[in-house]
């Protein structure tokens, strides 16, 4: 008469014990490591490439800022770089907003 049959609960099985808690944690451990290699270590790696560039400015090289201006590095102190954008006309900047460095002579062939 009844088309629907019993359900009954599983027994609780004692084989699980540490080899269970590993494999309901296993996908969450996964996740970080593969979040890490993506995210988290690229970022890293290029943080330090700006930090060298930044501390290897010197006087004569050519730069390109964060807001896009193009210039000639002529002082560097320690916070601070003093940028020729033209002849005459000097910007002094933060050494964080030098975003690239430029190969010598770009700044002629523009």
């Amino acid at each position: 008469m009844f088309f629907i049959s019993n359900a009954y609960a599983q027994a609780p099985t004692e084989a699980l014990g540490l080899g269970g808690n590993l494999t309901s944690f296993l996908p969450l451990v996964l996740m970080f490591v593969v979040m890490y290699f993506l995210m988290i270590r690229p970022q890293q790696k290029r943080a330090k490439e700006q930090r060298a560039m930044m501390d290897a400015l010197a006087k004569g090289d050519e730069v390109v800022t964060a807001g896009g201006m193009l210039g000639r590095v002529s002082k560097v102190v320690d916070a601070y770089v003093t940028i020729e954008v033209a002849a005459g006309t000097e910007i002094t900047v933060q050494k964080s907003s030098i975003t690239t460095l430029l190969p010598k002579g770009t700044l002629k062939a523009l």
